[in-house]
């Protein structure tokens, strides 16, 4: 049996590539070429060609649209997870508030381990006298 794609297969193929990378000479992404460009260039690769640059925001795009909504159905299963009493004052108030665990679950579901700097008030010795700790 042969496993090889036919000849005509592959040229249907490179046809539909070279369409695609046509089309992105046309199309304006949401992540500019520039800052695409920063970063891969951060990352040692070095590209002339913009239609690869355009790939790369077109995916990255992808990527933060996939996380954003993600993070959305975490926030929402959050917040249906309210107590009772709770939910029946947020009728009043259907907007929906998006946490930096919602967005750390989001994430990590894409193999992205995130960890929110710790803020002064977190801490339950944080503005307590030293000499105070101590009793």
């Amino acid at each position: 049996m042969n496993h090889q794609p036919s000849h005509e297969g592959r040229q249907d193929d490179d046809s539909a590539l070279s369409d695609f990378l046509a089309s992105l000479m046309d199309y304006t992404p949401t992540i500019p070429d520039e800052l695409v460009e920063h970063y891969v260039a951060k990352s040692g690769f070095q590209c002339p060609d913009v239609r690869l640059i355009r790939l790369v925001a077109v995916a990255t795009q992808k990527f933060i649209a996939e996380v954003a909504t993600d993070a959305l159905q975490h926030c929402k299963a959050r917040q249906a997870s309210v107590v009772k009493d709770k939910r029946d004052k947020q009728q009043k108030d259907k907007r929906l508030t998006l946490t930096m665990e919602d967005l750390s679950k989001a994430l990590h579901e894409y193999g992205v381990n995130m960890k929110h700097q710790e803020y002064f008030a977190d801490n339950p010795s944080s503005g307590v006298d030293p000499v105070s700790r101590e009793e």
